[in-house]
């Protein structure tokens, strides 16, 4: 998952090797505008990112820099607007919002009455995949994407 020199890349999903079942809507586009709920897990659902001491969540440097990704989302996407978010101590909730559709000129105009839904369990763009997540550089002790996030 890591090259030598300490940047992630993300595999490519193969179902033919990975045999994952898809909880996406057949036939729905998410490339169109709307807003999505979004998790992203830790693999194994370690507490890679803190812990809740009190009743409040206490980022750690990996938490932080976890953030710290999330909040640069519409840098590297410029159709994402970002809603509320959470780090948790194994996962992250986030609501974005795709403003422009991505290959606008391909898609039909919305139908009147379209209902505007899409399932919860999303994920980022295919574009975001082998990102060089430059904070990570350094001693890499530990996995800590889910291997569902691509």
């Amino acid at each position: 998952m890591f090259r030598p020199n300490n940047r992630l890349i993300m595999k490519k999903y193969n179902p033919d090797k990975h045999k994952r079942r898809s909880i996406r809507l057949k036939g729905y586009d998410y490339s169109r505008e709307g807003l999505y709920f979004i998790t992203i897990c830790c693999q194994n659902r370690a507490h890679y990112f803190g812990e809740i001491i009190n009743g409040e969540m206490q980022l750690n440097e990996i938490g932080e820099i976890a953030q710290k990704c999330w909040r640069d989302i519409p840098n590297h996407f410029k159709n994402v607007l970002l809603h509320t978010f959470v780090v948790m101590p194994n996962h992250i909730h986030g609501i974005i919002e795709i403003v422009t559709p991505v290959g606008a000129n391909q898609h039909l105009p919305y139908n009147k009455g379209d209902k505007y839904f899409a399932p919860t369990n999303q994920h980022l763009p295919d574009e975001n995949r082998g990102k060089d997540l430059s904070p990570l550089q350094g001693d890499i002790k530990h996995h800590w994407f889910n291997r569902a996030w691509f």
